[in-house]
């Protein structure tokens, strides 16, 4: 799959919406955009998740001053997702047992957006911390 930019995925997002926005009804057109409630995140994890086989084996190149970090896509907003993996529902079991807080500041700017974006973006995210030496679970 050819790899966008944030750039390339926001004109794609605005070409792939713009006929359903004229089409909606004025009910859907007093809520947002509709279509745009999906919402990427991350969270921060304790540092012992980045000592795991696994995850060691998933970020070889890790940068072990950059954080732990799990990305994740939800129909919900991010707070509530994250109450929900918190609480064990739904939830990835490295965010329930080691997710410490949310790092609104790497996702905040990019929310909301449709599904097909997010689940394009989850991946992109998790590729580009990676790339830059953070320890990264999740982003599917």
């Amino acid at each position: 799959m050819k790899r966008r930019t944030l750039r390339q995925v926001r004109h794609h997002v605005d070409q792939a919406t713009e006929p359903r926005l004229r089409r909606q009804s004025r009910r859907a057109a007093g809520s947002g955009e509709a279509g745009h409630h999906h919402h990427v995140y991350v969270v921060l994890l304790d540092p012992a998740v980045g000592e795991l086989p696994t995850v060691r084996r998933d970020n070889p190149d890790r940068r072990p001053e950059l954080p732990c970090v799990y990305v994740g896509m939800t129909g919900l907003t991010p707070e509530e997702r994250f109450a929900n993996h918190r609480n064990g529902i739904k939830s990835a079991w490295v965010v329930k047992e080691h997710g410490v807080r949310l790092l609104p500041e790497l996702y905040e700017h990019f929310n909301p957006m449709p599904y097909e974006a997010a689940a394009e973006m989850e991946r992109d995210l998790a590729e580009d911390l990676r790339r830059e030496g953070y320890t990264v679970t999740g982003g599917h």
